[in-house]
């Protein structure tokens, strides 16, 4: 269960990247009530190219460290023995594109002029769209700490949500089992694992599958474009059946998904989708996720 027993959250998450897995959270954006957003897809975020959010707080974000050096060194090469990146040059001054923070230049300096601080590694933001408030973040090109970052986005979220009075905090994770995913499956009350059916899609809907049992959250899946291979399909079926999880939706595809994300709306809201099978099925899945979420 999250932090706050008043508000829930629900993580929509995928195996691997492209499955669909924002395009979807969008489409129950536009569907919740008394809500609030947050993507937690730091570094490569999609949601704010459909939700076209305004921001209005922006905040630095310090996820790492590095060495830097003080006057009054006298040049003993303690630093360069012990560095184990290179980081310390001939001249023993610290190149900081090598430095990882490790700290052990510090330790070693017989006169205490190496010293840690931290730097500023990505931004949060606080943002308004047209389906309310959103909490998100970038991570700069080539830092490390995404899952620190992910993490500070979920606790704004919460915080920013209690504020408001909201009920529930509809996130969009990351794709993979990596250390952004884990952070932000951390604490939810229920997991949507969108897949596809190809063979990398249930490969990875395995991964992230025993990603949520290994921490005890309650999952349900949507599989995308169900109907581009039955026989994958089916697998994927047997898969949850012999697992016990709900398939939630199986949405169909449908080329006006793409005509949807180029006029910057979600399925729902787009018109051309009014009544179409792909329409009903994610108010459907809507519909099994507010279920799922008081049976979990």
């Amino acid at each position: 269960m999250s932090g706050d027993p008043e508000i829930s959250e629900i993580v929509v998450i995928s195996g691997k990247g492209g499955t669909g897995k924002t395009t979807i959270t969008a489409s129950l954006a536009s569907l919740a009530e008394d809500h609030l957003l947050a993507d937690c897809d730091v570094d490569a975020s999609n949601l704010h190219l459909i939700l076209d959010p305004e921001i209005e707080l922006k905040e630095d974000f310090y996820g790492s460290k590095i060495a830097f050096k003080e006057p009054g060194c006298i040049d003993c090469g303690r630093c360069k023995d012990v560095c184990r990146f290179q980081a310390v040059t001939d001249s023993y001054e610290i190149d900081e594109l090598k430095c990882e923070g490790c700290g052990a230049c510090v330790y070693v300096c017989p006169v205490d002029v190496l010293k840690l601080k931290e730097i500023v590694t990505g931004e949060v933001y606080q943002s308004e769209t047209r389906y309310g408030s959103m909490v998100h973040a970038k991570l700069h090109i080539g830092e490390e700490a995404s899952g620190k970052l992910v993490t500070k986005v979920k606790d704004s979220a919460r915080r920013k949500a209690e504020n408001l009075g909201k009920g529930l905090v509809l996130i969009d994770g990351a794709p993979g089992i990596g250390c952004p995913v884990i952070a932000s499956i951390s604490g939810s009350d229920l997991v949507v694992i969108v897949t596809e059916p190809t063979l990398s899609g249930i490969h990875d809907l395995g991964r992230v599958h025993q990603m949520t049992k290994h921490f005890d959250v309650h999952c349900c899946v949507c599989i995308n474009k169900y109907d581009l291979n039955s026989t994958v399909s089916q697998k994927i079926r047997d898969y949850c059946s012999d697992n016990s999880i709900i398939v939630a939706a199986e949405l169909p595809y449908d080329k006006r998904v793409t005509e949807a994300m180029i006029a910057g709306k979600s399925i729902v809201e787009f018109e051309d989708t009014l009544g179409t099978e792909i329409y009903d099925e994610i108010i459907n899945l809507w519909d099994k996720i507010k279920q799922n979420l008081k049976n979990s």
